[in-house]
């Protein structure tokens, strides 16, 4: 990816809790607002990052706790979403993101994180280490709406 210009930023550090990631998804929403996504690029946003947030709670830090860092950027056409973790990482990606893997408690994980944030964003790149976390970085596009 070429170094790009960002017009605005901001970036926060949660606590790894089921009640954060509502707040998380309404904090990226708000930001994003200000390059007037339609209604269908703002829902797409929010479920990017409820499941990118989600993963972390469930998976890097198996509900026993941790910060999350959310940073994001808009820059002129779109928004970038980085979402990191300190937690136990992840040993295969590959297989992380096959559709319907899933290392979370049997019954309540679907496996399908990673292909959900892929399908609402227009980058997805994943990268960890065992035993440090991982960083989740997504970028969307926004449409340029026609001046009248």
């Amino acid at each position: 990816m070429a170094k790009r210009e960002f017009d605005n930023y901001f970036k926060m550090t949660l606590p790894a809790l089921s009640r954060n990631e509502s707040y998380a998804r309404a904090a990226v929403a708000a930001f994003a607002a200000q390059l007037d996504p339609t209604i269908e690029e703002l829902s797409d946003i929010k479920s990017a990052v409820s499941e990118a947030v989600t993963n972390c709670i469930i998976h890097a830090y198996a509900d026993k706790g941790g910060k999350i860092e959310l940073t994001c950027r808009l820059y002129d056409g779109g928004i970038y979403i980085k979402v990191r973790d300190k937690g136990c990482g992840i040993a295969d990606i590959e297989q992380a993101m096959t559709p319907l893997y899933s290392t979370g408690p049997q019954g309540e994980c679907a496996g399908l994180g990673f292909s959900v944030m892929e399908s609402f964003t227009d980058r997805l790149k994943v990268s960890s280490a065992v035993g440090r976390g991982t960083t989740v970085i997504m970028e969307k596009k926004i449409t340029k709406k026609a001046v009248v």
